[in-house]
C-alpha cells in the first residue's frame, strides 16, 4: 500500500499540474475531497470536491502556463503521504490576481494528503506563496 500512495502523489503533480490534466483531478481527487492551505478564484480558504479544485489550478495554470512541479521528497505512514515538493514556472498570465511580469518563479512546498479507496479525500498545503509574489513584485519585503 504505501508504494500504490506513492505512485499516487507523483501522478498527482505530474499529470494534474505538469501535464494540466483536468480528468486527473477527477480520478485522484474525491467528490468529497477538501484541500486546506490554498485560495480559491473566488477567495475560499478551503477546496472542496474536483471542481472546486479545477477553479484553483485553471487560475494557477494561467498565470503560470509552463508550470512544473517536482516532487522532492515522499514520506508514508498509514494512509497518509507527504510530498516535498518545488515549483518553478513563468509568470505569463493574470491568474493569481497580478498583471503578468514574465518573470521566473521558484519556491518550495509540503503537502500532507490522506488517502482512501485510491483518492485523497483530504490535503494540508504549506507552500511559500509569499516566496512567489515577491518574485513577481506583488510583494515588497523590508526587513530591517
Amino acid at each position: 500500500m504505501p508504494n500504490d500512495y506513492e505512485t499516487l502523489m507523483h501522478r498527482w503533480f505530474e499529470e494534474v499540474w505538469n501535464q494540466k490534466s483536468e480528468s486527473a483531478v477527477d480520478e485522484m481527487f474525491a467528490a468529497d475531497g477538501i484541500g486546506h492551505g490554498l485560495t480559491d478564484p473566488e477567495g475560499n480558504d478551503v477546496i472542496r470536491g474536483p471542481e472546486g479544485f479545477k477553479k484553483l489550478q485553471r487560475a494557477f495554470l494561467s498565470a503560470y502556463p509552463d508550470l512544473k512541479v517536482t516532487v522532492e521528497d515522499t514520506v508514508v505512514q498509514g494512509d497518509k503521504i507527504a510530498a516535498r515538493c518545488r515549483v518553478t514556472g513563468s509568470h505569463d498570465g493574470h491568474g493569481i490576481g497580478v498583471s503578468p511580469t514574465n518573470q521566473p518563479v521558484e519556491f518550495t512546498g509540503m503537502v500532507i494528503v490522506k488517502v482512501k479507496d485510491g483518492k485523497i479525500v483530504e490535503a494540508w498545503n504549506e507552500f511559500n506563496f509569499m516566496k512567489m509574489y515577491e518574485q513577481v513584485g506583488a510583494l515588497a519585503l523590508n526587513l530591517q
